[in-house]
């Protein structure tokens, strides 16, 4: 190609880059809240849609446990609304604090207001007849002539300093009204949010009865059917099926730019199981420095014979009471938050990389499909669903579907 036409085509693949870049740069704050809700909702659709395939391969109640499912949905969606709900009632209450701080602030400036107003009336008490006689009549008095600009200035000082402090006084009780009239709708809001707290509560109460009923009623049938070997595997196949679905969900494969006219390279084909420990990026920096979602007894550890026989365990199960915090191991993303047979109430994160943390047997799922996480924050509440014998959390760390030691990653310091 001559130099002057490969300019040109340069020049041109130049304003076309700028046309691209300065349209991706010029997207609005809300056209990318729109993209990343779109994004989100996508997500939930394709999850979703993973679940019902999961479901479908499912002999249909074939296991006990699998008449809790309904009580323990039921439960740990009471129990989300239930933490929204403090969560609302601590933001009112928030506000109705600030708002009492602003009526303290706001009494004090008006009661300094007013012993101005009242310093500047005794003012205009002591200086006699002179201060109530108006300009006019200081200048037709014949008095010294200084005197009489000396008081005509005082008498506009004054006046001026009356006008502005009944202005001030009258701003502060619009400003009160307004304090009194919002304090009294964030009454009435928290007011309504505890009533729907104590709604939730009994709708609580009564479906952690219906639970206690089934379980009772399915508690022999759920121990026997655990003791098979065949039923642990199941469970294994089960999480392995979700865990790659979830997998290939999220997978975000690289850009590569070609070349036009240029071959590309024959792919590369890697039966090497992946070892997290070489994999770069945010979550594999934090090897080492992680620490476990919930404090307790770990009572079951990777690699182990599980008791049940036929298997080994392919997380942690950590012995915790009832109730007690779940926490993220790290940032990321919620991809799954439902219930799934051998692991009940059920969340998975996505920190990128290929890296997913998973909680199990949880009481209560307090995040979303699609929500963002931070370091620390809390996630679920500590139960036994899912027909497990004891209170406690199942935990797991897997880098590109595949499970490993989450202890080699944890600091227990």
């Amino acid at each position: 190609m001559p130099i002057k036409a490969r300019r040109s085509s340069g020049a041109a693949f130049g304003v076309c880059l700028a046309v691209i870049c300065g349209t991706a740069f010029a997207a609005s704050p809300s056209a990318r809240k729109a993209e990343l809700k779109e994004q989100h909702g996508e997500l939930r659709e394709r999850i979703e849609n993973l679940r019902h395939d999961l479901a479908k391969s499912e002999e249909s109640q074939a296991y006990a446990a699998d008449q809790l499912r309904e009580a323990e949905s039921a439960i740990s969606d009471a129990n989300r609304g239930l933490h929204q709900l403090a969560g609302q009632r601590n933001s009112v209450q928030g506000e109705i604090r600030t708002l009492e701080s602003q009526s303290r602030r706001l009494a004090e400036q008006t009661a300094a207001q007013q012993q101005q107003l009242s310093h500047l009336l005794y003012q205009n008490y002591t200086r006699g007849a002179r201060a109530e006689m108006d300009a006019l009549q200081l200048l037709m008095a014949g008095r010294d002539p200084n005197q009489a600009a000396l008081d005509y200035y005082f008498l506009q000082r004054l006046s001026q300093a009356k006008a502005d402090l009944i202005a001030q006084l009258r701003d502060k009780t619009d400003e009160k009204k307004r304090l009194t009239e919002a304090a009294r709708e964030k009454g009435a809001e928290l007011a309504a949010i505890e009533q729907k707290q104590q709604q939730a509560r009994s709708k609580l109460v009564e479906q952690q009865r219906q639970r206690q009923t089934l379980l009772a009623q399915a508690a022999d049938k759920i121990k026997a059917q655990r003791r098979e070997i065949g039923a642990l595997q199941k469970d294994e196949k089960r999480m392995a099926r979700l865990i790659e679905g979830l997998t290939r969900i999220t997978k975000r494969p690289p850009r590569i730019a070609s070349v036009p006219g240029e071959k590309t390279a024959p792919a590369v084909r890697n039966d090497r199981t992946p070892d997290p420990a070489e994999a770069g990026g945010a979550f594999a920096a934090l090897r080492g420095r992680l620490h476990l979602p919930v404090r307790g007894e770990v009572a079951s550890r990777f690699g182990k014979p599980r008791a049940e026989g036929g298997t080994t365990w392919k997380g942690l199960f950590i012995r915790a009471a009832e109730g007690s915090e779940v926490k993220a191991v790290a940032a990321g993303q919620v991809v799954f938050a439902d219930w799934l047979r051998g692991f009940g109430n059920l969340l998975v994160i996505d920190h990128g990389d290929a890296f997913l943390s998973v909680y199990g047997n949880n009481q209560s799922l307090l995040k979303e499909t699609g929500q963002q996480v931070s370091p620390g924050e809390v996630v679920a509440t500590v139960g036994n669903t899912g027909g497990n014998p004891e209170s406690g959390l199942y935990f797991e760390l897997r880098h590109q579907g595949q499970a490993f030691d989450p202890l080699r990653w944890v600091s227990l310091r």
